[in-house]
């Protein structure tokens, strides 16, 4: 099973700890994109002309300058790099030993600058949406869907492809052909902080759960018992994706 989250907005940072090594990252195949992206934000975001290319105020003036050290900044591991309403649903750290090293092997993170990260790749904090046209690249859902199209189906194997992306992050990669008959997308009607705040608690007991379904309709009683009014609804037509509708949390 794969499942899918967006990035945060807000990152967190550290003041000491060792520069990004390009290296060691997953999905080693997204190198020389990832290389040409960081090259064109960091000219970005350089320039004056950076906040409104990146769509953001005055007041991200320093998260954006940071895009200027993205060789040399501070890492910090994925699950401790991104907060926010999802992320502190997921509650990562409290996951007991097993549940941890099945959200290393089923969460990858899609990313306006990565293209696609596990859990354990240590990042350096940074400032993009995947909505943004950035000057050299292009639009970057456009940008990244070749090459992720290259690496999240092998990522995928034979298990369900959970998504729990926002529709910015949803853009980069749709799963396509027999692949696309084990895609299940997350829908939480209401308010975004709620929607975030219920796919991340889904998130969590997927990863909990030690059982590996390879059939949309498996996820219902993983699910029922910890969500009230869970509903499971088959794709409207083929190459469309199975969507999983739960309530709030």
């Amino acid at each position: 099973m794969l499942i899918l989250l967006p990035p945060s907005e807000s990152k967190a940072v550290r003041a000491r700890g060792a520069a990004l090594r390009p290296e060691t990252l997953s999905a080693p195949a997204l190198a020389p994109q990832r290389e040409r992206v960081a090259a064109a934000l960091a000219q970005v975001s350089a320039g004056p002309e950076a906040m409104e290319v990146l769509g953001v105020g005055a007041s991200l003036t320093e998260e954006v300058a940071r895009n200027t050290r993205l060789a040399t900044a501070p890492t910090l591991p994925a699950r401790e790099l991104y907060t926010g309403v999802l992320y502190d649903a997921l509650d990562l750290t409290t996951l007991d030993p097993a549940s941890a090293r099945r959200a290393t092997r089923r969460l990858r993170v899609v990313s306006a600058l990565y293209g696609l990260v596990r859990m354990s790749d240590r990042l350096a904090p940074y400032r993009l949406s995947m909505g943004v046209n950035l000057p050299g690249v292009g639009p970057l859902a456009t940008a990244w869907r070749p090459h992720l199209e290259q690496v999240l189906p092998e990522d995928a194997g034979h298990g369900l492809v959970v998504d729990c992306r926002s529709s910015t992050y949803a853009a980069a990669w749709t799963p396509t052909g027999e692949l696309a008959r084990r895609w299940v997308t997350v829908r939480v009607p209401g308010a975004s902080h709620m929607a975030k705040h219920t796919r991340g608690l889904v998130a969590r007991v997927l990863c909990e759960e030690p059982s590996d379904p390879r059939r949309p309709e498996a996820l219902m009683p993983l699910l029922a018992d910890r969500f009230d009014g869970v509903e499971l609804y088959e794709p409207a037509r083929p190459g469309r994706p199975w969507v999983l509708d739960v309530p709030p949390a």
